[in-house]
């Protein structure tokens, strides 16, 4: 009840010949508003595990001199991009949720545009070089270590950055010279491109095509490239002379994978509900987008540390280490 008060009395204030609004209200997921406390919490338990996850993973993979591969270092730009994604969107969205606090400034808003769709194409980007490490260590094992030095890693990192950056960074403008004479209220947890288009009163076709150019640049042209190297390297592996060889050599790609249905998933559903889906309820389309940001950083680290034989004994060899430690100073 005096959520709904509060939005009466914002969109009140709120001057409709204003067409650029100082600030924008996120209501969270319609229709489910007196849910939101019970909502934040299973939310707020995968967030905390992303940020500890991400942070554990990062930290064995810089102390750990034998982890400084192409493929674990990829993966650490990975858990650094999931870990901007997650942290643009959750505080706030926790924030709405537990005090109501649904004001978001315009140009924070637009930041926090940028920063989830800039660091999401990067996440896509890192997938498809891991994808690439994958290809070239087991279709051209004798030359892994000579294409892939560090510095080429280094440079492909930064290529990956710098292609999220400049193909993301007009978004943010797109939306500044949009008129928004209708409402300032926005039906989401956060800032989401495609949900402040819905509320612009302007012609949107000519930013609506140039979102889905860029998706398509970015992670359709990723997910086909990541197939083609799947299928050259599933090509090698069957070329193999016996099962335990082929088997363990799958075993390599297993974690990869994995990561890659977990990210891509939610974010093909999402990516369609919002532009073809009109069938979709707006609950189900918010709750994906949500999975999309918090589910594939809190499960990254654990499919690697699960998976993953150096990570696993490196991370038990830290916890037993801190576990004596802390019997030494109680004993």
């Amino acid at each position: 009840m005096k959520k709904k008060l509060r939005l009466t009395l914002v969109m009140s204030v709120y001057n409709k010949s204003d067409v650029h609004p100082s600030t924008f209200i996120l209501i969270g997921i319609p229709g489910l508003e007196a849910a939101h406390m019970w909502i934040s919490i299973p939310f707020c338990v995968v967030y905390i595990l992303a940020l500890v996850g991400n942070c554990s993973l990062l930290f064995i993979i810089k102390t750990d001199s034998s982890l400084h591969e192409p493929m674990y270092l990829f993966l650490c730009m990975l858990a650094v991009a999931d870990l901007v994604v997650c942290t643009t969107a959750v505080p706030k969205l926790l924030s709405l949720f537990w005090f109501n606090d649904g004001e978001i400034p315009f140009e924070a808003c637009l930041t926090q545009v940028f920063l989830i769709h800039s660091c999401s194409t990067m996440e896509s980007g890192f997938f498809l070089a891991m994808a690439f490490d994958r290809y070239v260590a087991i279709c051209n094992p004798l030359r892994h270590s000579a294409i892939l030095t560090h510095t080429v890693t280094g440079r492909i990192g930064l290529a990956i950055v710098l292609r999220g950056i400049v193909l993301l960074s007009p978004h943010p403008f797109l939306l500044s010279w949009l008129p928004y004479c209708t409402t300032n209220i926005i039906s989401h947890t956060y800032c989401e491109f495609m949900a402040l288009i819905k509320i612009a009163c302007a012609e949107t076709s000519i930013r609506r095509a140039y979102s889905l150019i860029v998706a398509f640049l970015t992670g359709g042209v990723d997910f086909i490239l990541i197939i083609c190297s799947y299928v050259l390297i599933l090509n090698t592996v069957f070329h193999l002379p016996s099962k335990d060889a082929r088997l363990k050599t799958l075993g390599t790609c297993g974690s990869h994978v994995c990561v890659i249905l977990v990210s891509y998933t939610p974010a093909f559903f999402s990516f369609l509900t919002h532009r073809f889906g009109q069938k979709v309820t707006p609950q189900v389309h918010i709750f994906v987008a949500n999975i999309y940001l918090l589910v594939p950083p809190m499960v990254n680290p654990i499919i690697y540390g699960v998976r993953t034989k150096n990570i696993r004994n490196r991370f038990l060899k830290v916890f037993r280490f801190s576990k004596f430690t802390n019997l030494n100073w109680f004993g």
